[in-house]
């Protein structure tokens, strides 16, 4: 940061990320509590056929466990929620879109308002959508828990 630095506000993306086709639901919103997520629920409702079953994978925030979104979840089941655990955001593949779109879209950004960071959002989720792209796990899951065992292998003797 430099020393004119000024924060603009924030902004929360909930973010549907559909992997077998790469194309992305997204909503911006002020703010992150179960009222603007049972919101983004109600989006995604409305934008995947109805024949189909709806898969979510969601980190372990409070917002998603609430009365007014289990009330919501009640009335539609063919959502099913599936929560990552702590510090494994890796396991949710929305998250490596987030990371696309930061390194494509956001880190070199100047943006001066909340409106010109969400128009910046929607816009590439609209080129996202135009050109999607399947996103696929690059390694087996041999190699994952080779890698996973490796790791325990190397904390577990680092003499701490």
């Amino acid at each position: 940061m430099t020393h004119d630095y000024r924060r603009h506000g924030t902004l929360d993306l909930f973010a549907a990320l559909d992997v077998k086709a790469g194309t992305v639901i997204g909503s911006c919103k002020p703010r992150h509590r179960s009222v603007e997520f049972r919101a983004f629920l109600e989006q995604v409702e409305s934008s995947v056929a109805r024949d189909l079953e709806v898969h979510l994978v969601l980190d372990n925030l409070m917002t998603h466990k609430t009365t007014l979104v289990h009330d919501w979840l009640v009335q539609h089941p063919r959502f099913h929620l599936h929560f990552t655990p702590a510090s494994a955001s890796w396991l949710n593949l929305v998250e490596c879109w987030f990371s696309v779109l930061s390194r494509r879209r956001l880190e070199r950004g100047a943006f001066t308002s909340t409106e010109d960071l969400e128009a910046a959002i929607r816009d590439y989720i609209t080129e996202t959508n135009a050109h999607p792209k399947p996103f696929v796990w690059t390694k087996s899951a041999d190699a994952i828990l080779a890698s996973i065992a490796r790791f325990c292998t190397r904390t577990s003797k680092s003499n701490h």
